[in-house]
C-alpha cells in the first residue's frame, strides 16, 4: 500500500510539473506571437545557422518596399487561395489527402501562413507531429496577424539560396537591384525556386522553373489569384 502511494504521489507530481510547463510554453508562444506582430523575427533556420557560424544574407524590409509583381508571384505560387482562407486552405488539404497513396501525399498543402508558423516557431523538416502543430498555429496567427503582416514576414525569412533569406537579399543576389524594383519575370522565376531553393535556381533555371514561372505570369495576367489583401 505504501508503495503504490508513493508511486501515486510520485505520478500526480510528474502531472502537475508537466502542466505547469506545458502553461509556461503556451504562455511565452502567445508572448512571441503578439511580439512579433510587430517586430520582425527570424526563422529557426537562421536561428540554427547562427549557432553553427554559418552565413546568413538577410535584410528585412516592409511590404511596401517590395514589389506588387513579387506579391502577387509568390502568393499566386505558393498559396493562391491565401487572401481567402483563414490560414488553412482545408480544400487543398482534403485534395492532398484523397490524392495520397500508400507512400503519403506527393504533394503538400502549406498555405502562406503554415509555412510561417514553421519558420518563425516549429523546426524545419517533416513529421506528423510537426504538421499537426503548424496547423493549429496557422489559425491563430491568421486570427491575431494581418494578412499583410503574414506575407511580409514570409517574404523577409524565406529561403532563397544557401544562406539568403529574404526577397531583399535574394533579390539584390540575383539582380542586382532592391526587390522594390523587381519585375514580374523576375519575380516569377524568384516564386518559382521557393518549393525546393537549394535544387532550384534562379539565374541557371531547368525547364521545370521557366514552366512554373511562365504559368506563375499567365495567372497573374489571367487576373486568376485574389490579391486584394496584400496590396
Amino acid at each position: 500500500m505504501a508503495r503504490n502511494a508513493r508511486l501515486l504521489q510520485t505520478l500526480r507530481t510528474a502531472l502537475q510539473w508537466s502542466l505547469r510547463l506545458i502553461l509556461l510554453l503556451v504562455l511565452l508562444l502567445a508572448g512571441l506571437i503578439v511580439t512579433f506582430r510587430f517586430i520582425n523575427p527570424i526563422s529557426t533556420l537562421m536561428l540554427g545557422r547562427m549557432l553553427l557560424h554559418e552565413k546568413i544574407d538577410q535584410d528585412s524590409v516592409p511590404l511596401g518596399r517590395m514589389s506588387e509583381a513579387l506579391r502577387a508571384a509568390v502568393v499566386t505560387s505558393e498559396d493562391a487561395h491565401f487572401c481567402r482562407h483563414h490560414g488553412v486552405d482545408w480544400g487543398a488539404m482534403r485534395e492532398v489527402i484523397d490524392e495520397s497513396g500508400i507512400g503519403g501525399p506527393s504533394r503538400g498543402a502549406s498555405t502562406i501562413t503554415m509555412q510561417v508558423a514553421k519558420n518563425v516557431f516549429l523546426w524545419p523538416g517533416h513529421s506528423y507531429i510537426r504538421k499537426a502543430l503548424e496547423i493549429p498555429l496557422a489559425l491563430v496567427l491568421d486570427f491575431v496577424w494581418p494578412k499583410r503582416r503574414i506575407l511580409q514576414i514570409y517574404l523577409n525569412i524565406a529561403e532563397w539560396g544557401d544562406g539568403i533569406f529574404g526577397a531583399e537579399a535574394a533579390a539584390r543576389f540575383y539582380f542586382h537591384e532592391p526587390a522594390a524594383d523587381l519585375t514580374l519575370r523576375q519575380a516569377a522565376l524568384m516564386a518559382a525556386v521557393l518549393p525546393d531553393p537549394h535544387r532550384r535556381n534562379v539565374l541557371r533555371p531547368n525547364r521545370h522553373v521557366l514552366i512554373h514561372a511562365r504559368i506563375v505570369e499567365d495567372r497573374i495576367h489571367a487576373g486568376e489569384t485574389n490579391l486584394t489583401c496584400v496590396k
